[in-house]
């Protein structure tokens, strides 16, 4: 039988993923099961439910945050643009992402570093209790490790960036930096990661915090 409509494409996928979670003894708590398996769901990747750590309740820290108007600040646009905006509208957040702003690359040019150690330096100076989401630039969990160090609170850090340069460090860098602050934190230890990953782990909570995780609920058709 061919699937066609969105709501069960999306349901038959989530059904796949638990059986063949099963199948392998994978034990998902259920605070964490929904980002795992919509992070398994955009990546067709089944490690990420061993790479994906997560601090004490940092789903319902973050789900919290979400439904307060918190913020949401991510370091690539292509995250931005895969971020539910019907999610966004009805709990009343905004998103940003500000590493193409011109300022920004005025910045990274003039201090000698990248636009994404930039671009959260005016995140945290504009929206310093924000859900930050990285999935792209490790120097910019290693410049939130320091921020945090220096008194910074996000309500929720995501560290999720993919490649072979200073990636996994930096993830090991934010996520002790998370646990010796009690900063809420969702990490993929390793080298896998991305915007994507970075998306489906921000929608997943914005699902959760409209009750729209099943997708029926969300209005397709």
């Amino acid at each position: 039988m061919q699937h066609t409509k969105p709501s069960d494409i999306e349901k038959m996928s989530i059904q796949t993923i638990t059986q063949e979670l099963s199948a392998a003894g994978i034990i998902i708590t259920e605070e964490n099961d929904a980002v795992v398996k919509r992070v398994i769901h955009a990546t067709a990747d089944f490690d990420f439910a061993k790479n994906l750590v997560f601090t004490d309740n940092a789903v319902e820290y973050g789900v919290k945050a979400l439904q307060s108007h918190t913020p949401i600040i991510t370091d690539t646009n292509m995250a931005l643009a895969g971020v539910s905006k019907p999610s966004l509208e009805k709990l009343g957040c905004e998103a940003h992402c500000f590493m193409a702003d011109p300022e920004i690359a005025a910045g990274a040019k003039a201090n000698g570093t990248t636009r994404a150690v930039c671009a959260m330096e005016y995140a945290a100076e504009r929206y310093p209790g924000a859900v930050l989401a990285v999935g792209n630039a490790p120097t910019a969990l290693f410049k939130i490790a320091e921020q945090i160090r220096d008194g910074l609170r996000p309500a929720l850090v995501i560290g999720v960036p993919v490649g072979f340069v200073n990636v996994v460090e930096g993830k090991e860098t934010i996520w002790n930096t998370c646990l010796q602050y009690d900063v809420p934190a969702i990490v993929a230890m390793g080298r896998k990661g991305g915007s994507t990953v970075a998306t489906a782990i921000l929608n997943a909570l914005l699902y959760s915090a409209t009750g729209t995780l099943e997708p029926d609920k969300r209005g397709w058709n």
